[in-house]
């Protein structure tokens, strides 16, 4: 009976892990956090406020599984290191000096997952045994360690993954779709994959992901009809050319004109009744001939017929009259 109520324990607590709880455990008090470097402060920070989770297995609890998979009992590399003493590793040594990735055998990949979802397990662990409570420095340093393992193996599936989004890429045929945001797209896919995968069910990761990675596609793809659909056309910077020119330069006509009907009204250009009738037809700036509101100019012609001269008359009367308004304008306005 005490051994069923025992088990029945241990795998109410189980459950309760691998459902992805949220952490409700505190900071260490005093000036622990302050010693941290910039890179252990964040990751400390990220980990207790996101929702642990992880992929389970009953190897979990043996006591030769943390050997088997990382070689040894993990030790910290000193009293205040927040990284383990790491033992050579084919894979993980060639990825970090830079060789060509290698491709993975099915044993080499199970290896790898079950190292991320251990240590996973492992932050999950040290996040429920203090639950509410602070942590101390030393379950805080093996917290960092086992997040920085999770992160380490993370890197390296998804570096030997990614080719695989760029396969199905080139292969997806979406023409109307920036290949940049299909990667993009495709990578977050993979990314997504690497949390969810269950080694233990006997597939690869390859055949797991290339799903997720189409599934993302397929949502580009709608993301991109449904944009269509609101904007046509793309982006033009040439139908973007701002107008502030012309305003301005309509305003500044329509300063000289106002500035010209002055003039006509207050004669500061001293024209003669001939001039000043000439220049209010020809340019529209005020009452025709008569009195009646017209804003349409007339031509020579017409202008010679009100005041009984030539068209040729009227354009020497103009362009006389032009002149004394130019000056007007230079000594009396510009030059202010």
């Amino acid at each position: 009976m005490a051994l069923q109520i025992a088990n029945e324990k241990i795998s109410s607590e189980v459950v309760e892990l691998s459902s992805g709880m949220m952490p409700n455990s505190k900071t260490p008090r005093g000036s622990f956090v302050d010693r941290l470097n910039a890179d252990d402060q964040v990751l400390l920070f990220r980990v207790l406020s996101e929702s642990a989770e992880f992929m389970y297995h009953d190897s979990f609890e043996e006591a030769s599984t943390e050997r088997e998979l990382f070689g040894s009992t993990s030790k910290l590399i000193n009293r205040s290191a927040t990284r383990f003493i790491e033992n050579e590793h084919h894979i993980i040594d060639a990825i970090a000096v830079g060789e060509k990735l290698p491709s993975l055998t099915h044993d080499d990949e199970r290896q790898l997952f079950r190292r991320f979802n251990y240590s996973r397990w492992r932050v999950a662990k040290i996040l429920q045994e203090f639950n509410g409570k602070a942590l101390t420095p030393v379950a805080a340093r093996h917290l960092l360690a086992w997040e920085y393992r999770v992160v380490s193996v993370r890197s390296i599936v998804v570096k030997l993954n990614m080719p695989l989004v760029l396969a199905m890429g080139k292969r997806t045929k979406l023409t109307n779709i920036d290949f940049n945001d299909l990667v993009s797209e495709g990578n977050m896919a993979l990314l997504r994959s690497v949390e969810k995968f269950d080694c233990h069910r006997g597939f690869k990761f390859s055949t797991y992901s290339c799903r997720a990675i189409l599934k993302s596609f397929s949502r580009v793809a709608m993301r991109v009809s449904r944009y269509r659909g609101k904007f046509p056309t793309e982006f033009d910077p040439a139908m973007e050319r701002s107008d502030h020119m012309d305003k301005k330069r309509a305003d500044v006509v329509e300063d000289c004109v106002e500035e010209l009907k002055q003039i006509l009204i207050s004669n500061t250009a001293a024209l003669n009744d001939v001039e000043r009738v000439v220049v209010r037809e020809r340019f529209a700036l005020g009452p025709k001939h008569g009195g009646n509101i017209d804003a349409a100019p007339k031509t020579l012609e017409q202008v010679g017929h009100i005041i009984g001269v030539t068209k040729e008359r009227v354009r020497q009367i103009q362009n006389n009259a032009l002149r004394k308004i130019r000056a007007t304008l230079e000594s009396h306005y510009l030059a202010a």
